[in-house]
């Protein structure tokens, strides 16, 4: 196990980055609250626009997805780098003016640097998401980026740099997909990371539908078709065969027989707790698909029958971004999707008898229907030890701005306080600009980017620079995060269950691929302690199936936790 106080460090380099930018921006309090958000993406350097689509109106519906990010630390050094996926548009860009995708590289001073070039990922494109994981075991962290076209893995070499292995490691399919959201997972618990990727939709330009056309109206509106009409994506499953190589293993799993399509967000998720890793799949116009690990290679979908597919009153919605957390506390991993304009997001509370319970209204979340949905996360805003929730939001068609009926192209993001009795207050008025200021946001990555032990939010904006909200503490609640490395299991540790027990009670946490809309969180897990002034124990269940403890934790630390290190349970 290895131990790191990030605080006093982050005073100084805080300091140091004051001399660099000409001062970071203050820490304004929220009043009541005991936190608060500053964006300040422009003075660690964030600067490059995201390009998607057309600005003021689209012609197809490929336009309007956007784009995710990534937390990866590629270079192990301890602080969180950034992964923004790009864009591209219909009529394209002259050659070597093509926007690309960028990768920052956390100085650990508050500023960033563009280190896209040297670390060998550039790329154009329709780029849609970006997971990662390491899926060869050698210590580095991979990254998986999907396309609408041809979608690549870069392996880490680790020295800074990537290599493009997506045909080397059998992932090169013969016609174009439009990949979406991504995770890594070692579904058959064989220690070796595979690969869940969903599919939106098997689009064809040539014969799709235009708004001039006059078959497609939103509220009177000629917009972009689809996805209602045009033929689903399926999603697809990779094995790991251990060699740098994979299997398309979607038929055999049953991964292709799920009730939905149109799939966007991805999240891997233990739903039943027996050990084994499950996935959910937030599908637009569509039910939701619930992935239930059989343990024998292969996959049901339950999410009808658990309660997870629909709206409270049987609708199908169009699903976006996916958070999962256990907000009640009850030792289950409940589902949080957001969804379209017109409808609320949706929570669904696991019950712990594999099923949930939907408490959208219950919980006072389904009072809001004005926004349309995108990245979401479930996070400790002021380290209460109770997950509360972040989501961005922005429409799907540039023309809304002719409606007064309409929240807008741009809208604001949504803060919920967990009240810790089941419900949720809306406190994003009382947050200011940071979350009120309308953007066209797609993808939101939630990481701990300085180390100071509370939850930063990424965003990636449509047409815009990205946003970096750093979250500043004020209530006095001490912390926890937990880095886990696999020897056994995977090395990222993905799917593994972390447990914190304190005088407070008890909280779980998974190491999760995927999530948010098209994203990649923190794969660190983090514990606000609330009332707690010590750590009892942090249990840990492996991938594997391994279970270890940790007594006696020192708080307001980083720990690294390695497998086979801990003492048997």
């Amino acid at each position: 196990m290895s131990v790191s106080s990030r605080p006093v460090q982050l005073i100084v380099l805080l300091g140091v980055a004051c001399a660099v930018t000409g001062g970071l921006a203050p820490r304004p309090q929220s009043k009541n609250l005991g936190f608060s958000f500053t964006n300040v993406a422009k003075q660690a350097g964030l600067d490059a626009v995201t390009v998607f689509g057309g600005k003021d109106t689209n012609k197809y519906l490929l336009e309007t997805t956007g784009t995710g990010a990534a937390a990866i630390d590629y270079d192990g050094d301890g602080w969180l780098d950034i992964f923004l996926v790009n864009g591209t548009v219909l009529e394209g860009f002259p050659k070597g003016r093509e926007p690309t995708n960028h990768l920052y590289r956390n100085r650990g001073n508050g500023t960033f640097e563009d280190v896209t070039d040297r670390a060998g990922l550039r790329a154009s494109g329709w780029g849609q998401g970006a997971c990662v994981g390491d899926y060869d075991n050698d210590g580095h962290d991979d990254l998986f980026v999907t396309y609408w076209g041809q979608n690549r893995l870069y392996r880490n070499r680790g020295d800074g740099t990537f290599e493009d292995v997506t045909s080397r490691a059998g992932l090169m399919h013969s016609r174009a997909r439009w990949g979406t959201g991504c995770a890594f997972l070692d579904y058959d618990r064989d220690g070796r990371l595979d690969l869940i990727v969903a599919n939106y939709i098997d689009l064809d330009l040539a014969a799709t539908p235009v708004p001039a056309s006059g078959l497609c109206r939103y509220k009177g509106l000629a917009v972009a078709c689809g996805p209602p009409g045009l033929p689903g994506g399926k999603n697809v499953l990779y094995h790991n065969r251990g060699d740098g190589t994979f299997d398309d293993v979607s038929d055999a799993s049953g991964i292709t027989r799920a009730n939905g399509t149109y799939g966007l967000g991805v999240a891997t998720v233990d739903f039943d707790g027996d050990g084994w890793i499950d996935v959910y799949v937030a599908n637009d116009s569509n039910p939701s698909t619930l992935y239930r690990n059989n343990r024998d290679g292969t996959f049901t979908d339950i999410a009808a029958s658990a309660g997870c597919a629909y709206s409270q009153d049987g609708k199908a919605q169009s699903g976006m971004g996916i958070a999962i957390g256990d907000y009640d506390r009850n030792g289950t991993m409940d589902i949080f999707k957001t969804n379209f304009a017109g409808d609320t997001s949706t929570l669904y509370a696991n019950t712990g008898s594999g099923s949930c319970e939907d408490r959208t209204f219950a919980s006072g979340i389904g009072l809001n229907s004005r926004w349309l949905g995108w990245g979401v996360g479930f996070l400790d805003l002021d380290n209460d030890g109770w997950l509360d929730l972040f989501l961005v939001n922005g429409h799907v068609y540039p023309e809304v701005d002719r409606l007064k009926t309409e929240a807008g192209y741009k809208q604001r993001k949504v803060v919920y306080r967990n009240l810790r009795n089941g419900r949720f207050a809306d406190v994003s008025e009382q947050l200011g600009p940071p979350v009120t200021t309308p953007k066209a946001a797609r993808g939101a990555v939630f990481a701990d980017f300085d180390n100071d032990g509370d939850v930063d939010v990424l965003v990636n904006n449509v047409h815009d620079t990205p946003d970096l909200f750093r979250l500043d503490q004020s209530g006095g609640n001490d912390w926890l995060t937990v880095k886990l490395i696999g020897t056994q299991s995977n090395r990222s540790a993905i799917g593994a269950l972390v447990r914190l027990v304190t005088a407070d009670g008890e909280q779980r946490q998974e190491v999760r691929g995927g999530g948010s809309y098209l994203s990649q969180n923190d794969l660190r897990v983090h514990f606000g302690l609330g009332t707690a002034r010590a750590v009892d124990r942090v249990d840990v269940r492996w991938p594997n199936g391994l279970e270890e403890t940790w007594p006696e934790l020192a708080i307001d630390r980083s720990h690294t936790l390695k497998e086979g290190t801990g003492q048997r349970r």
